[in-house]
């Protein structure tokens, strides 16, 4: 997924604002004499600057307090925000439909929007993971980079993969995927999520209560039965988000029907 041509143009305009009024102050690049010669350089050019805004970020509020470029509110909200940036060395671990996933030297993991291209198109071919080194910055609610990664030329063997997956399934599961770095923004997905358990949990009672009617019968149908009742038990249980050890106690149970069912099955063939 990538920000909108729209959006994608207003970033830049904001990032180039910055970092021209920080060339102006560091002369970093003193041949430089107006945003509109900065925004043409090469990225390759840019790049010092850059880097000496994320190990000055105070000059973000110098800028916003002085507004050379007569940004209205909203913009200057918009720059503001880029105070919470996260710079890091991240794993580019997976390409999804809304976000790329970035992985963090703490186990963090980000859901990431591409600019102009979406981060799949522009490491196309490239085998994942993908070390990379970048800035992440909030921007209307979503995570960007700011224009420039620096990937490194190496190849992960399956440990360290097994190792990624891990980490993404478990942020993935328990909702901490992280989507935004607004402070008091919502989640996209975790309300949805909300509302389809709700959704669930008439249907599954349903199930359960039926289920505690049906005994008997030959040993497989008997033991599929009991499977089913024991399952019912959980998933009605992890729905309404009982204590995790009385989960557990019913996992338990679950397994136990199994075991039943398979041997049961064993017995049939012999």
């Amino acid at each position: 997924m990538k920000l909108s041509e729209e959006n994608t143009n207003l970033f830049y305009k904001l990032m180039w604002g910055v970092q021209f009024y920080l060339n102006q102050q560091l002369q970093v690049r003193p041949y430089v004499h107006s945003a509109q010669e900065y925004a043409a350089l090469p990225m390759s050019d840019k790049a010092p600057v850059r880097d000496a805004l994320w190990k000055n970020p105070k000059l973000i509020d110098a800028y916003l307090d002085l507004n050379p470029d007569h940004l209205p509110a909203e913009e200057q909200e918009i720059i503001y925000k880029w105070k919470q940036f996260i710079a890091d060395t991240f794993h580019i671990f997976r390409f999804l439909k809304n976000y790329t996933i970035f992985i963090g030297k703490r186990s963090q993991v980000y859901g990431v929007v591409g600019l102009n291209n979406s981060l799949a198109e522009l490491f196309i071919g490239r085998p994942l993971p993908i070390l990379v080194e970048a800035v992440l910055l909030p921007f209307k609610g979503q995570i960007i980079y700011d224009g420039l990664l620096r990937p490194h030329d190496i190849f992960f063997g399956s440990g360290v993969r097994s190792d990624l997956n891990e980490t993404y399934m478990i942020a993935k599961q328990n909702g901490r995927i992280i989507t935004t770095l607004e402070p008091g923004a919502t989640v996209p997905g975790v309300e949805r999520a909300e509302k389809s358990s709700q959704e669930w949990i008439k249907k599954v009672e349903e199930i359960a209560e039926s289920s505690q009617q049906m005994h008997g019968g030959p040993a497989i149908q008997s033991a599929a039965l009991t499977l089913l009742r024991a399952s019912a038990k959980v998933a009605e249980a992890a729905l309404k988000r009982v204590d995790e050890e009385d989960l557990w106690w019913l996992v338990a149970q679950a397994k136990r029907a199994l075991r039943r069912l398979q041997t049961v099955l064993e017995r049939a063939n012999q």
